[in-house]
C-alpha cells in the first residue's frame, strides 16, 4: 500500500494524483487561528470504474464529495475571516457533481422511504389487531373449556 501525505497551503486547494485501488483518504484541515481545532474528514476513494468511457479515457473518473463546516462559537480572529470578502480560491469551482439535484433524489428517496414504513407500519398494526383478536378468542375458548372440564369433574 503506497502512504502519500501531501500538504496544501494555498489555492487551489487541490491534489491530482494517478494510480488504481480504492481506499479511505485523511483529510485534516488546520485553520488559520490556532485557537480552532483541526478538523478531520474521510473521504473513501475509488480510482477504478466499470464505466466504459472512464476505461478508455472519454470521460474524467471524479470522487467528489460536499461537507459543510459549522462553526458554532467560532473565535473573534475567525469570524472575521470567516465573514471576510477575501477571494480564496483562483475563479469560480464548477463542481462535477450537481449536488442540488442529487439532495432532491435523496429527498424524494427518504419520502418514499417514510411512505413505505407509513404503510408497513399500518400493515403490521392491522395484523397485531387481528392477532390480538386470535389470541382473544383462543382465551375464550380455554375458559369454556375449563369450566367445561370443571363441571365434568364436579359430576
Amino acid at each position: 500500500m503506497l502512504l502519500v501525505h501531501a500538504v496544501v497551503t494555498k489555492p487551489p486547494y487541490e491534489i491530482t494524483e494517478t494510480g488504481w485501488g480504492e481506499f479511505e483518504v485523511i483529510i485534516k484541515i488546520y485553520f488559520n487561528d490556532p485557537n480552532e481545532r483541526p478538523v478531520t474528514l474521510y473521504h473513501f476513494l475509488k480510482l477504478f470504474q466499470t464505466d466504459t468511457n472512464i476505461m478508455l479515457g472519454k470521460k474524467t473518473l471524479v470522487s467528489e464529495h460536499h461537507e459543510e463546516l459549522i462553526f458554532q462559537d467560532p473565535t473573534q480572529m475567525m469570524q472575521t475571516m470567516l465573514n471576510s470578502t477575501r477571494q480564496i480560491t483562483l475563479g469560480p469551482w464548477k463542481h462535477e457533481t450537481d449536488f442540488a439535484e442529487r439532495e432532491q433524489k435523496t429527498l424524494e428517496k427518504i419520502g418514499n422511504a417514510r411512505k413505505k414504513i407509513r404503510l408497513e407500519i399500518a400493515d403490521l398494526k392491522e395484523r397485531l389487531k387481528g392477532n390480538k383478536q386470535t389470541i382473544q378468542m383462543f382465551k375464550e375458548e380455554i375458559r369454556k373449556l375449563e369450566e367445561t372440564e370443571q363441571v365434568e369433574t364436579e359430576t
